[in-house]
Protein backbone atom coordinates (compact mmCIF):
# COMPACT_ATOMS: atom_id res chain seq x y z
CA UNK A 1 0.00 0.00 0.00
CA UNK A 2 1.18 3.51 -0.85
CA UNK A 3 0.45 4.97 2.60
CA UNK A 4 0.78 8.61 1.60
CA UNK A 5 -1.54 8.24 -1.39
CA UNK A 6 -4.07 6.24 0.61
CA UNK A 7 -4.15 8.80 3.42
CA UNK A 8 -4.54 11.65 0.95
CA UNK A 9 -7.51 9.83 -0.59
CA UNK A 10 -9.06 9.22 2.82
CA UNK A 11 -8.51 12.86 3.75
CA UNK A 12 -10.10 14.18 0.58
CA UNK A 13 -13.11 11.88 1.01
CA UNK A 14 -13.51 12.97 4.63
CA UNK A 15 -13.36 16.65 3.69
CA UNK A 16 -16.04 16.17 1.07
CA UNK A 17 -18.22 14.20 3.49
CA UNK A 18 -17.85 16.85 6.18
CA UNK A 19 -19.52 19.41 3.91
CA UNK A 20 -22.60 17.18 3.66
CA UNK A 21 -22.63 16.39 7.37
CA UNK A 22 -22.61 20.07 8.25
CA UNK A 23 -26.24 20.31 7.10
CA UNK A 24 -27.38 16.72 7.77
CA UNK A 25 -30.61 16.68 9.73
CA UNK A 26 -30.77 15.57 13.36
CA UNK A 27 -33.10 12.75 12.26
CA UNK A 28 -30.55 11.44 9.75
CA UNK A 29 -27.78 11.34 12.35
CA UNK A 30 -30.04 9.71 14.91
CA UNK A 31 -31.10 7.06 12.40
CA UNK A 32 -27.51 6.35 11.40
CA UNK A 33 -26.45 5.80 15.00
CA UNK A 34 -29.43 3.67 15.98
CA UNK A 35 -29.00 1.47 12.91
CA UNK A 36 -25.29 1.13 13.71
CA UNK A 37 -26.18 0.03 17.26
CA UNK A 38 -28.64 -2.51 15.83
CA UNK A 39 -25.89 -3.87 13.60
CA UNK A 40 -23.51 -4.25 16.56
CA UNK A 41 -26.00 -6.47 18.33
CA UNK A 42 -26.93 -8.42 15.21
CA UNK A 43 -23.25 -9.07 14.41
CA UNK A 44 -22.15 -9.74 17.99
CA UNK A 45 -20.74 -13.16 17.13
CA UNK A 46 -18.71 -11.66 14.26
CA UNK A 47 -17.31 -8.95 16.54
CA UNK A 48 -16.38 -11.51 19.21
CA UNK A 49 -14.68 -13.71 16.59
CA UNK A 50 -12.70 -10.71 15.33
CA UNK A 51 -11.80 -9.81 18.91
CA UNK A 52 -10.48 -13.35 19.48
CA UNK A 53 -7.90 -12.72 16.75
CA UNK A 54 -6.87 -9.48 18.46
CA UNK A 55 -6.60 -11.17 21.85
CA UNK A 56 -4.31 -13.80 20.35
CA UNK A 57 -2.23 -11.02 18.78
CA UNK A 58 -2.08 -9.29 22.17
CA UNK A 59 -0.94 -12.45 23.93
CA UNK A 60 1.80 -12.93 21.35
CA UNK A 61 2.94 -9.35 21.97
CA UNK A 62 3.01 -9.99 25.71
CA UNK A 63 0.45 -7.36 26.68
CA UNK A 64 -0.13 -6.94 30.42
CA UNK A 65 -3.35 -8.25 32.01
CA UNK A 66 -4.63 -4.67 32.29
CA UNK A 67 -4.01 -4.04 28.59
CA UNK A 68 -5.63 -7.35 27.67
CA UNK A 69 -8.66 -6.29 29.70
CA UNK A 70 -8.80 -3.07 27.67
CA UNK A 71 -8.73 -5.11 24.49
CA UNK A 72 -11.38 -7.66 25.47
CA UNK A 73 -14.89 -7.54 24.02
CA UNK A 74 -17.58 -9.87 25.32
CA UNK A 75 -21.36 -9.88 25.01
CA UNK A 76 -21.85 -7.48 27.93
CA UNK A 77 -19.29 -5.01 26.62
CA UNK A 78 -20.73 -5.10 23.11
CA UNK A 79 -24.21 -4.46 24.51
CA UNK A 80 -22.80 -1.58 26.56
CA UNK A 81 -21.08 -0.24 23.44
CA UNK A 82 -24.33 -0.35 21.49
CA UNK A 83 -26.16 1.31 24.39
CA UNK A 84 -23.56 4.08 24.36
CA UNK A 85 -24.13 4.68 20.67
CA UNK A 86 -27.91 4.80 21.24
CA UNK A 87 -27.40 7.23 24.10
CA UNK A 88 -25.43 9.56 21.82
CA UNK A 89 -28.16 9.19 19.18
CA UNK A 90 -30.82 10.26 21.66
CA UNK A 91 -29.07 13.42 22.81
CA UNK A 92 -30.05 16.87 21.60
CA UNK A 93 -28.23 17.73 18.39
CA UNK A 94 -25.56 20.33 19.24
CA UNK A 95 -25.23 21.70 15.69
CA UNK A 96 -27.07 24.99 15.28
CA UNK A 97 -27.68 25.39 19.01
CA UNK A 98 -27.74 29.06 20.04
CA UNK A 99 -25.12 29.57 22.75
CA UNK A 100 -25.78 33.28 23.25
CA UNK A 101 -27.75 36.07 21.59
CA UNK A 102 -27.97 39.81 22.05
CA UNK A 103 -28.91 43.06 20.30
CA UNK A 104 -26.48 45.92 19.86
CA UNK A 105 -27.46 49.62 20.09
CA UNK A 106 -26.94 49.75 16.31
CA UNK A 107 -29.87 47.38 15.92
CA UNK A 108 -27.74 44.41 14.94
CA UNK A 109 -29.07 41.09 16.28
CA UNK A 110 -26.16 38.73 17.00
CA UNK A 111 -26.27 35.00 17.71
CA UNK A 112 -23.40 32.70 18.59
CA UNK A 113 -24.30 29.19 17.35
CA UNK A 114 -22.59 25.80 17.44
CA UNK A 115 -21.06 24.50 14.22
CA UNK A 116 -19.05 21.34 13.40
CA UNK A 117 -15.27 21.39 13.58
CA UNK A 118 -15.01 19.63 10.20
CA UNK A 119 -12.81 16.53 10.04
CA UNK A 120 -11.56 14.90 13.23
CA UNK A 121 -8.71 12.42 13.24
CA UNK A 122 -8.73 9.98 16.16
CA UNK A 123 -5.62 7.91 16.94
CA UNK A 124 -6.10 5.31 19.65
CA UNK A 125 -4.66 2.15 21.15
CA UNK A 126 -6.01 -1.18 22.38
CA UNK A 127 -9.61 -0.34 23.28
CA UNK A 128 -11.72 -1.26 20.23
CA UNK A 129 -14.87 0.31 21.70
CA UNK A 130 -13.28 3.69 20.94
CA UNK A 131 -14.16 2.97 17.30
CA UNK A 132 -17.85 3.11 18.20
CA UNK A 133 -17.57 5.99 20.68
CA UNK A 134 -15.47 8.20 18.43
CA UNK A 135 -17.46 7.49 15.29
CA UNK A 136 -20.76 8.16 17.06
CA UNK A 137 -19.68 11.39 18.74
CA UNK A 138 -18.05 12.84 15.63
CA UNK A 139 -21.15 12.08 13.57
CA UNK A 140 -23.53 13.54 16.19
CA UNK A 141 -21.54 16.78 16.11
CA UNK A 142 -21.66 16.88 12.29
CA UNK A 143 -17.99 16.01 11.81
CA UNK A 144 -16.38 13.51 9.48
CA UNK A 145 -14.03 11.11 11.27
CA UNK A 146 -10.79 9.39 10.31
CA UNK A 147 -10.14 6.63 12.84
CA UNK A 148 -6.76 4.99 13.28
CA UNK A 149 -7.05 2.17 15.82
CA UNK A 150 -4.18 0.38 17.47
CA UNK A 151 -2.52 -2.62 15.88
CA UNK A 152 -3.78 -4.79 18.77
CA UNK A 153 -7.44 -3.98 18.05
CA UNK A 154 -7.27 -4.04 14.25
CA UNK A 155 -9.77 -6.85 13.63
CA UNK A 156 -12.23 -5.77 16.33
CA UNK A 157 -12.18 -2.15 15.17
CA UNK A 158 -12.79 -3.24 11.58
CA UNK A 159 -15.85 -5.29 12.60
CA UNK A 160 -17.27 -2.36 14.58
CA UNK A 161 -16.52 0.05 11.75
CA UNK A 162 -18.57 -2.07 9.35
CA UNK A 163 -21.55 -1.57 11.68
CA UNK A 164 -21.05 2.19 11.58
CA UNK A 165 -20.99 2.07 7.78
CA UNK A 166 -24.27 0.14 7.81
CA UNK A 167 -25.83 2.92 9.86
CA UNK A 168 -24.58 5.65 7.55
CA UNK A 169 -25.96 3.88 4.49
CA UNK A 170 -29.35 3.37 6.17
CA UNK A 171 -29.60 7.10 6.86
CA UNK A 172 -28.56 8.18 3.37
CA UNK A 173 -25.33 9.74 4.62
CA UNK A 174 -21.97 9.31 2.84
CA UNK A 175 -20.16 6.18 4.03
CA UNK A 176 -16.94 8.21 3.95
CA UNK A 177 -18.30 10.28 6.84
CA UNK A 178 -16.53 7.74 9.07
CA UNK A 179 -13.40 6.01 7.78
CA UNK A 180 -11.08 3.52 9.43
CA UNK A 181 -7.44 3.60 8.33
CA UNK A 182 -7.03 0.14 6.72
CA UNK A 183 -3.49 -0.63 7.86
CA UNK A 184 -1.43 -1.30 10.98
CA UNK A 185 1.50 0.58 9.45
CA UNK A 186 2.58 3.39 11.79
CA UNK A 187 3.42 5.54 8.80
CA UNK A 188 -0.31 6.28 8.57
CA UNK A 189 -0.12 8.06 11.92
CA UNK A 190 2.71 10.25 10.66
CA UNK A 191 0.62 11.18 7.63
CA UNK A 192 -2.41 12.08 9.75
CA UNK A 193 -0.38 14.41 11.94
CA UNK A 194 0.57 16.58 8.96
CA UNK A 195 -2.69 16.52 6.96
CA UNK A 196 -3.53 20.17 7.58
CA UNK A 197 -5.43 20.41 4.29
CA UNK A 198 -7.91 17.77 5.40
CA UNK A 199 -7.93 17.27 9.19
CA UNK A 200 -9.08 20.03 11.56
CA UNK A 201 -8.35 18.37 14.92
CA UNK A 202 -6.42 15.31 16.09
CA UNK A 203 -7.52 13.41 19.20
CA UNK A 204 -4.97 10.89 20.53
CA UNK A 205 -6.29 8.33 23.01
CA UNK A 206 -3.73 5.97 24.43
CA UNK A 207 -0.54 5.68 26.44
CA UNK A 208 2.10 8.27 27.16
CA UNK A 209 4.28 7.26 24.20
CA UNK A 210 1.48 7.82 21.70
CA UNK A 211 0.37 11.15 23.14
CA UNK A 212 3.92 12.50 23.44
CA UNK A 213 4.56 11.63 19.80
CA UNK A 214 1.34 13.25 18.63
CA UNK A 215 1.93 16.43 20.60
CA UNK A 216 5.53 16.63 19.36
CA UNK A 217 4.90 15.93 15.68
CA UNK A 218 1.40 17.22 14.93
CA UNK A 219 0.88 20.21 12.71
CA UNK A 220 -2.86 19.80 13.23
CA UNK A 221 -4.42 21.11 16.48
CA UNK A 222 -4.59 18.43 19.20
CA UNK A 223 -7.04 17.60 21.99
CA UNK A 224 -5.03 15.42 24.33
CA UNK A 225 -4.37 14.15 27.81
CA UNK A 226 -0.85 13.00 28.52
CA UNK A 227 -1.53 10.63 31.42
CA UNK A 228 -4.23 9.78 33.94
CA UNK A 229 -2.25 10.17 37.17
CA UNK A 230 -5.29 10.31 39.45
CA UNK A 231 -4.93 11.06 43.16
CA UNK A 232 -7.19 10.45 46.14
CA UNK A 233 -6.53 12.62 49.19
CA UNK A 234 -7.94 11.41 52.53
CA UNK A 235 -8.53 14.44 54.75
CA UNK A 236 -8.58 14.39 58.55
CA UNK A 237 -12.36 14.85 58.37
CA UNK A 238 -12.93 11.89 56.01
CA UNK A 239 -15.57 9.29 56.80
CA UNK A 240 -13.78 5.96 57.22
CA UNK A 241 -16.36 3.71 55.57
CA UNK A 242 -16.96 6.03 52.62
CA UNK A 243 -13.21 6.26 52.12
CA UNK A 244 -12.69 2.50 52.23
CA UNK A 245 -15.36 1.99 49.56
CA UNK A 246 -14.15 4.77 47.29
CA UNK A 247 -10.43 3.96 47.48
CA UNK A 248 -10.96 0.27 46.74
CA UNK A 249 -13.28 1.00 43.81
CA UNK A 250 -11.07 3.76 42.40
CA UNK A 251 -8.07 1.43 42.22
CA UNK A 252 -9.48 -2.01 41.52
CA UNK A 253 -12.70 -1.71 39.48
CA UNK A 254 -10.68 -1.47 36.27
CA UNK A 255 -6.99 -0.78 36.63
CA UNK A 256 -6.31 -0.21 32.92
CA UNK A 257 -8.42 2.92 32.42
CA UNK A 258 -7.24 6.50 32.74
CA UNK A 259 -9.61 7.13 35.69
CA UNK A 260 -7.95 4.49 37.86
CA UNK A 261 -6.42 5.93 41.04
CA UNK A 262 -2.63 5.84 40.93
CA UNK A 263 -1.68 7.66 44.13
CA UNK A 264 -3.19 7.75 47.62
CA UNK A 265 -2.43 10.72 49.86
CA UNK A 266 -3.36 10.45 53.54
CA UNK A 267 -3.54 13.34 55.99
CA UNK A 268 -1.10 12.62 58.79
CA UNK A 269 -3.76 13.65 61.33
CA UNK A 270 -6.18 11.05 59.92
CA UNK A 271 -3.52 8.35 60.04
CA UNK A 272 -2.57 9.17 63.65
CA UNK A 273 -6.23 8.93 64.70
CA UNK A 274 -7.51 6.03 62.59
CA UNK A 275 -4.63 4.29 60.84
CA UNK A 276 -5.18 3.37 57.18
CA UNK A 277 -7.76 0.58 56.90
CA UNK A 278 -8.22 1.37 53.20
CA UNK A 279 -4.55 0.48 52.61
CA UNK A 280 -5.19 -2.89 54.22
CA UNK A 281 -8.26 -3.30 51.96
CA UNK A 282 -6.08 -2.69 48.91
CA UNK A 283 -3.49 -5.22 50.07
CA UNK A 284 -6.18 -7.86 50.65
CA UNK A 285 -7.49 -7.22 47.13
CA UNK A 286 -4.05 -7.97 45.70
CA UNK A 287 -2.89 -4.41 45.11
CA UNK A 288 0.81 -3.70 45.55
CA UNK A 289 1.04 -0.59 47.75
CA UNK A 290 4.28 1.34 47.37
CA UNK A 291 4.55 3.90 50.16
CA UNK A 292 6.86 6.43 51.74
CA UNK A 293 8.32 5.83 55.21
CA UNK A 294 5.21 6.98 57.07
CA UNK A 295 3.10 4.07 55.81
CA UNK A 296 5.75 1.36 55.61
CA UNK A 297 4.86 0.08 59.07
CA UNK A 298 1.71 -1.50 57.61
CA UNK A 299 2.40 -5.18 56.98
CA UNK A 300 2.60 -5.89 53.25
CA UNK A 301 3.41 -2.34 52.16
CA UNK A 302 6.59 -1.99 50.09
CA UNK A 303 8.98 0.93 49.86
CA UNK A 304 8.20 3.48 47.15
CA UNK A 305 10.87 4.50 44.69
CA UNK A 306 11.18 8.15 43.76
CA UNK A 307 9.59 7.61 40.35
CA UNK A 308 6.52 5.81 41.77
CA UNK A 309 5.01 9.23 42.45
CA UNK A 310 3.80 10.76 39.20
CA UNK A 311 3.65 7.33 37.56
CA UNK A 312 0.65 5.92 35.68
CA UNK A 313 0.71 2.22 36.59
CA UNK A 314 -2.48 1.05 34.85
CA UNK A 315 -2.08 -2.06 36.96
CA UNK A 316 -2.75 -3.42 40.47
CA UNK A 317 -0.18 -1.02 41.93
CA UNK A 318 -0.67 2.24 43.80
CA UNK A 319 1.71 4.77 45.33
CA UNK A 320 0.87 6.11 48.80
CA UNK A 321 2.14 8.88 51.02
CA UNK A 322 1.38 10.77 54.24
CA UNK A 323 0.91 14.53 53.79
CA UNK A 324 0.36 17.45 56.12
CA UNK A 325 -3.25 18.40 55.56
CA UNK A 326 -4.97 19.61 52.42
CA UNK A 327 -2.14 22.00 51.57
CA UNK A 328 0.32 19.12 51.61
CA UNK A 329 -1.94 17.18 49.25
CA UNK A 330 -2.34 20.15 46.93
CA UNK A 331 1.43 20.68 46.79
CA UNK A 332 2.02 17.02 45.96
CA UNK A 333 -0.64 16.95 43.22
CA UNK A 334 0.66 20.18 41.71
CA UNK A 335 4.12 18.60 41.47
CA UNK A 336 3.21 15.09 40.36
CA UNK A 337 -0.30 15.26 38.88
CA UNK A 338 -1.33 15.27 35.24
CA UNK A 339 -4.37 17.60 35.47
CA UNK A 340 -6.68 14.66 34.78
CA UNK A 341 -8.80 13.67 37.82
CA UNK A 342 -8.18 14.18 41.54
CA UNK A 343 -10.45 13.41 44.50
CA UNK A 344 -10.77 14.57 48.10
CA UNK A 345 -12.42 12.44 50.78
CA UNK A 346 -13.68 14.83 53.45
CA UNK A 347 -16.74 15.68 55.53
CA UNK A 348 -15.67 19.24 56.36
CA UNK A 349 -16.48 21.91 53.79
CA UNK A 350 -13.33 24.04 54.22
CA UNK A 351 -10.75 21.53 52.89
CA UNK A 352 -13.05 20.63 49.98
CA UNK A 353 -13.39 24.29 48.98
CA UNK A 354 -9.62 24.75 49.22
CA UNK A 355 -8.95 21.58 47.20
CA UNK A 356 -11.42 22.65 44.49
CA UNK A 357 -10.18 26.23 44.27
CA UNK A 358 -6.43 25.60 44.36
CA UNK A 359 -6.16 22.67 41.98
CA UNK A 360 -6.70 22.98 38.24
CA UNK A 361 -7.30 19.41 37.18
CA UNK A 362 -9.85 18.88 34.42
CA UNK A 363 -12.00 16.91 36.90
CA UNK A 364 -12.07 17.39 40.67
CA UNK A 365 -14.17 15.05 42.80
CA UNK A 366 -15.45 14.99 46.36
CA UNK A 367 -16.28 11.68 48.05
CA UNK A 368 -16.58 9.85 44.71
CA UNK A 369 -14.49 7.27 42.89
CA UNK A 370 -12.16 8.55 40.20
CA UNK A 371 -13.53 5.75 38.02
CA UNK A 372 -16.46 8.11 37.32
CA UNK A 373 -14.10 10.17 35.10
CA UNK A 374 -15.98 9.05 32.01
CA UNK A 375 -18.19 10.80 29.50
CA UNK A 376 -20.90 8.18 29.83
CA UNK A 377 -21.05 8.74 33.58
CA UNK A 378 -21.25 12.49 32.96
CA UNK A 379 -24.39 11.99 30.86
CA UNK A 380 -22.62 12.44 27.52
CA UNK A 381 -23.45 8.94 26.30
CA UNK A 382 -19.81 8.35 25.44
CA UNK A 383 -16.58 10.28 25.17
CA UNK A 384 -13.78 10.58 22.69
CA UNK A 385 -11.29 11.06 25.52
CA UNK A 386 -10.51 13.15 28.62
CA UNK A 387 -8.78 16.37 27.56
CA UNK A 388 -6.46 17.93 30.14
CA UNK A 389 -5.35 20.96 28.14
CA UNK A 390 -6.91 24.38 28.60
CA UNK A 391 -7.98 25.23 25.07
CA UNK A 392 -11.55 24.70 23.84
CA UNK A 393 -12.47 21.25 25.18
CA UNK A 394 -11.54 20.07 28.69
CA UNK A 395 -12.48 16.98 30.66
CA UNK A 396 -14.71 14.36 28.97
CA UNK A 397 -15.01 15.27 25.29
CA UNK A 398 -18.55 14.53 24.11
CA UNK A 399 -20.48 15.63 21.05
CA UNK A 400 -20.92 19.22 22.21
CA UNK A 401 -17.18 19.59 22.82
CA UNK A 402 -16.57 18.50 19.21
CA UNK A 403 -18.16 21.68 17.90
CA UNK A 404 -16.93 25.21 17.46
CA UNK A 405 -19.16 28.22 16.91
CA UNK A 406 -19.91 30.96 14.45
CA UNK A 407 -21.72 34.29 14.66
CA UNK A 408 -24.94 35.02 12.84
CA UNK A 409 -25.48 38.76 12.52
CA UNK A 410 -28.80 40.19 11.32
CA UNK A 411 -29.52 43.80 10.42
CA UNK A 412 -32.07 45.79 8.47
CA UNK A 413 -30.08 47.79 5.97
CA UNK A 414 -27.84 48.68 8.92
CA UNK A 415 -24.77 50.78 8.14
CA UNK A 416 -21.86 51.82 10.34
CA UNK A 417 -21.23 55.49 10.98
Amino acid sequence: MDIQAEMQRIGADAKAASKELAYATPAQKETALNKAADAMLERMSDIIAANAKDLEFGREKGLSPAMMDRLLLDADRIRAMADGVRSVAGQDDPVGKVIAEWTQPTGLRIERVRTPLGVIGVIYESRPNVTADAGALCLKAGNAAILRGGSESFHSSTAIYECLKTGLAAAGLPETAIQLVPTRDRAAVGEMLTMTDYIDVIVPRGGKGLVVRVQADARVPVFAHLEGICHIYVDASADIEKTRAVVLNAKTRRTGICGSAECLLVDRAFFDAHGAPFVEDLLKAGVEVRADTGLQGIKGVSRAAADDFGHEFLDMIIAAKLVDGVDGAIAHIQEYGSNHTDCIMAESAAPVERFFSRLDSAILMHNASTQFADGGEFGMGAEIGIATGKMHARGPVGAEQLTSFKYLVRGNGTTRS
